[in-house]
């Protein structure tokens, strides 16, 4: 029989599961999600002691904490802001198209658009990164899209 007609296990015809992918460039990370961070690796660690039965569960938990560690490992805290300009680790309300609009720029694991927590690789944050209170700011190619309203720093 040929090669092409045989299969080997049951596990040959399921998807092969892929490495979680890292974010392209630096690791930033406020207190806040430095500590989530932390608390996930404790978490998976926790369950890939617990898990003894379930092969495939223990494959995708470890593939998670090999992700959350590398995370960790890599996670830089940056300088606390000053809060005079948009930076990473601060609070900005701002005008876009003349709506107000209050968003945290944080790190790409600790971010949550619905939560108003902005990861600062996105679009929107790159465009405020460096503006000051009054400035205005290009945005999705309009020019003085954005008016910055107030910044705090909130790492």
């Amino acid at each position: 029989m040929s090669v092409a007609f045989r299969r080997e296990g049951d596990d040959e015809h399921l998807e092969p599961k892929f490495e979680h992918p890292i974010p392209v460039g630096p690791n930033l990370v406020t207190p806040r999600g430095l500590q989530l961070i932390k608390d996930r690796v404790a978490e998976l660690q926790a369950k890939v002691a617990a898990l003894t039965d379930d092969e495939v569960a223990l494959k995708i938990a470890k593939r998670d904490l090999r992700y959350w560690n590398t995370r960790q490992s890599t996670a830089e805290l940056p300088p606390v802001p000053s809060g005079e300009k948009v930076e990473f680790g601060t609070t900005v309300t701002f005008l876009l198209d003349g709506k107000e609009k209050t968003l945290s720029i944080v790190g790409d694991d600790e971010a949550d658009p619905a939560s108003a927590l902005v990861s600062f690789s996105a679009p929107v944050s790159r465009a405020l990164i460096g503006l000051e209170p009054g400035d205005l700011g290009d945005f999705a190619g309009r020019e003085d899209a954005i008016e910055i309203l107030a910044i705090a720093a909130t790492a």
